[in-house]
């Protein structure tokens, strides 16, 4: 017993000994215990290399929008989705909410919906949700709680016990780091306080407190606008894609639809914290946030590594040497299926660009981060350019549009240039916008 305490002993003293020689004679040798990074490649996305090009428009202005203006800007490296985010990949967004709000229900009479200890026994404050507990939906012992989450009987069509999809409430977080990093928005450390005003995004504004004023607080409903294949189009029968498109197996590889850009960010946000939940446990660090794409990183992207080229494929023709269309898109004044679809098709049905993207033109339009503004490209920065602005609910509904790119299936070829920009509004879901993600690379 005794040479073992004396062998553990001297073990820690070679240790300790070979810590303090690290920092023999005082030197600045950065702090210890970092260890070597390697970032995690996101599935389904594809590197887009940092680089230069010239933005903007190619071709005449043929809208009179009156934004053609050209100028030459530089991107930073970023992972991109190789297509958009389809009906499948939105779903398991839409069940992790559900089941998320049926687990907390659920935590509040039985415990073992919860994780209230850690793997050293230590209490967990406030509890956590169990997802290796499985939900049996139809345990009766279940049912009084979950009941609530299920549409009214008097409300069912056939009598069909389906979830509410009113019900499904996601509520997340995000840090508004414009208003934190305005100067009189700062800590002051001779005061011991902070000095400014922030907007509260409920109309008004209110004293800084502390660090927690920056961070907002939102909840929203998450599920698609499923009617959006009807109120789109006036005289029009789409009831079968509005009653099937999201939820029928044979359209899992379509793009989603419906989704404004309020939900396109917080799919982001809940992919963000999907992953990173999933390293902090394996002990690993965080990855950056994914995100959707500024408007000059979609059109980077989409120009594949070709300067100057009027669509994503790199040629300046919307058919390819046998004749066929390149894109899925409105031809031929309303021959909608002379591209191989009616209206959307599988993501990936054409060939990819020169950075490996699909449908970055036609399909459907994408939804970016920037606001859309005619004069943007004048008063933007030319170093990873960005025009983004958080609209109150006072805002006026021009502060509340979202720059779309790409053009979708009932667009014509104009709209699938890479330079060329169009707009909707933030709150609104169309049959013709989805969106794919993209996060930024860690620099090396």
């Amino acid at each position: 017993m005794n040479k073992l305490v004396v062998f553990i002993g001297v073990v820690f003293l070679l240790g300790l000994s070979s810590c303090i020689r690290r920092n023999e004679g005082g030197e600045l040798v950065g702090a210890s215990h970092r260890g070597k990074y390697l970032e995690p490649i996101p599935h389904g996305m594809v590197l887009i290399p940092s680089g230069s090009f010239t933005q903007g428009i190619n071709d005449q202005d043929a809208t009179w929008a009156l934004n053609s203006q050209s100028k030459r800007v530089s991107v930073g490296a970023f992972w991109m989705d190789e297509t958009e985010i389809t009906n499948n990949e939105y779903r398991q967004f839409v069940e992790w909410v559900r089941d998320s709000i049926a687990r907390t229900k659920l935590g509040e009479q039985f415990d073992e919906f919860l994780n209230t200890e850690d793997a050293k026994g230590n209490p967990i404050e406030p509890p956590t949700l169990n997802w290796d507990k499985e939900i049996e939906w139809d345990n009766e012992e279940y049912a009084e709680l979950l009941n609530e989450m299920f549409v009214p009987e008097h409300e069912r069509f056939s009598s069909r016990k389906e979830i509410d999809a009113r019900k499904l409430i996601y509520s997340f977080q995000w840090v508004d780091f414009k208003q934190a990093a305005l100067l009189s928005n700062r800590y002051n450390s001779e005061t011991g306080e902070y000095e400014g005003l922030v907007d509260d995004y409920q109309g008004g504004r209110k004293k800084i407190e502390d660090r927690s004023s920056f961070i907002i607080k939102e909840s929203l409903n998450i599920y698609p606008d499923t009617l959006s294949w009807i109120h789109d189009f006036t005289y029009s029968y789409n009831e079968p894609l509005a009653e099937q498109y999201f939820w029928h197996p044979s359209f899992d590889e379509y793009p989603v639809v419906g989704v404004s850009w309020k939900q396109a960010r917080a799919f982001c946000r809940w992919r963000t914290e999907l992953h990173n939940s999933a390293l902090r446990k394996a002990g690993k660090y965080s990855v950056p946030e994914y995100r959707l794409p500024t408007e000059t990183e979609w059109e980077y992207a989409a120009r594949g590594g070709i300067a100057l080229n009027l669509y994503p494929w790199g040629g300046d023709y919307t058919r390819n040497e046998k004749g066929c269309f390149l894109a899925n898109f409105k031809p031929l004044r309303g021959n909608y299926v002379d591209d191989g679809g009616l209206v959307t098709l599988p993501v990936g049905t054409y060939e990819p660009n020169g950075y490996g993207l699909y449908d970055m033109a036609g399909n459907v339009a994408e939804w970016t981060s920037a606001v859309y503004a005619e004069s943007a490209y004048s008063f933007t920065h030319d170093m990873n350019p960005n025009y983004q602005y958080n609209a109150l609910p006072s805002d006026p509904p021009a502060l509340k549009r979202k720059v779309v790119r790409g053009g979708s299936w009932k667009d014509v070829g104009y709209f699938l240039q890479c330079g060329v920009s169009s707009y909707e509004y933030q709150d609104t879901a169309k049959s013709f916008i989805g969106f794919r993600c993209v996060r930024t690379r860690h620099m090396k």
